[in-house]
């Protein structure tokens, strides 16, 4: 297969007469008109030319791939060079990821997994230093919050018709607090996400999506709900102190009241609630229609902000889970009779390690452990 006459002809056409017939344009299809317009743009017509005149695509498909291949390597690109691939080679989307850079090289950014990230409305990811200090920006230059630290906090600047989300994700080992448009403060826990509108707009819900765990103190406002939404049940408030935890890989969603009161709906049934009165719990699972309440005592589920971690009857396989959030760790479990065994503890991740810990509950439980880097083995 060699270069495509027709590209090739109305390659000539331009650089000999600077321009080319609408009507010869459209021979070609629209990506390669498209690429004709990249070339113009860059100055690089003759070169394209005679790149094109002289290619022999199926011997140089190959190492096209080995240049473009974004996937495996990061990516170095030489406009001058490449061309003599990828005139031929527009129709193929790969191309798409070369022509959109302007710059000679490109190198692939790489997320650290213990990082928090900030997700923009534009899909660009910011990483939030817990130590650091910035401020983040729109496309259109206005600053729309500021981290200092361990918090973010976002601005109201009037009035918006528009719902313009950013999300936060905090890994394991850590936590974070955000404090949002209207002044509700949220305290982000570990493995848990966040999405939320830059600015709520006047007339409608204030509506977040969680998946992990959070703690709400929201701003009381009559006129505008705040829902959190979950993977099974909503909770809607006009101003409280509440706890939501919904991990994905715990079978039941929570949400503890401290002050106030909330309404909760399954959204399988959204117009069937269920009021919370302070010191209750409402939990929600998918093997169960109903939302379950009960009193419980509130600073077992709200301690995490102070780095306490508290277990009452909480099988070892929950203790795992919640230790592996929390340290920032993996533990497997050779023990297997250990799973369903039942503690009462507490610790503070800020004090003791994840080896002091495992320490004393081994005295209790007679097993011992292992530890290489962050990998943990119980026998």
């Amino acid at each position: 297969m060699d270069s495509d006459p027709n590209l090739v002809n109305i390659l000539k056409e331009i650089v000999s007469n600077g321009s080319i017939d609408t009507a010869r344009m459209e021979l070609l299809s629209q990506e390669e008109q498209e690429l004709i317009k990249e070339i113009q743009d860059n100055g690089l017509l003759k070169e394209a030319l005679v790149y094109v005149e002289s290619l022999n695509a199926e011997e140089n498909w190959e190492e096209l791939k080995e240049k473009i291949n974004v996937k495996k390597n990061p990516v170095f690109i030489n406009w001058r060079n490449i061309f003599q691939y990828a005139a031929i080679f527009i129709g193929l989307l790969s191309l798409v990821y070369v022509f959109q850079y302007k710059t000679d090289t490109q190198t692939k950014t790489v997320i650290p997994d213990d990082a928090i990230q900030l997700v923009l409305e534009n899909g660009d990811i910011q990483i939030l230093n817990p130590n650091g200090v910035q401020q983040i920006i729109k496309k259109n230059g206005a600053v729309v919050a500021s981290q200092k630290e361990n918090k973010i906090s976002y601005r109201s600047s009037g009035s918006v018709d528009k719902l313009v989300y950013n999300e936060i994700k905090i890994p394991y080992g850590k936590t974070f607090e955000i404090t949002l448009s209207d002044g509700t403060q949220v305290f982000m826990n570990a493995g848990s996400s966040l999405k939320y509108p830059v600015q709520f707009i006047k007339g409608q819900n204030r509506e977040v999506i969680l998946e992990g765990e959070a703690f709400f103190d929201v701003t009381k406002d009559k006129m505008h709900p705040f829902v959190v939404k979950t993977r099974g049940m909503n909770v809607k408030v006009l101003g409280t102190k509440f706890n939501v935890s919904s991990y994905k890989e715990d079978a039941d969603i929570n949400a503890v009241l401290v002050e106030g009161s909330v309404s909760l709906s399954n959204v399988g049934m959204p117009d069937k609630n269920t009021m919370l009165v302070p010191g209750e719990k409402g939990t929600w699972n998918s093997q169960k229609t109903e939302i379950a309440v009960k009193k419980v005592d509130t600073r077992n589920y709200t301690e995490w902000m102070t780095g306490e971690i508290v277990f009452r009857k909480t099988a070892f396989k929950d203790i795992i889970i919640k230790l592996e959030r929390s340290y920032n760790v993996t533990i497997n479990n050779q023990k297997t009779d250990l799973f369903e065994k039942k503690f009462n503890a507490s610790f503070n991740k800020n004090i003791e390690s994840i080896d002091e810990v495992l320490m004393a509950m081994s005295k209790i439980q007679n097993f011992s452990f292992s530890k290489e880097g962050k990998q943990i083995t119980i026998n």
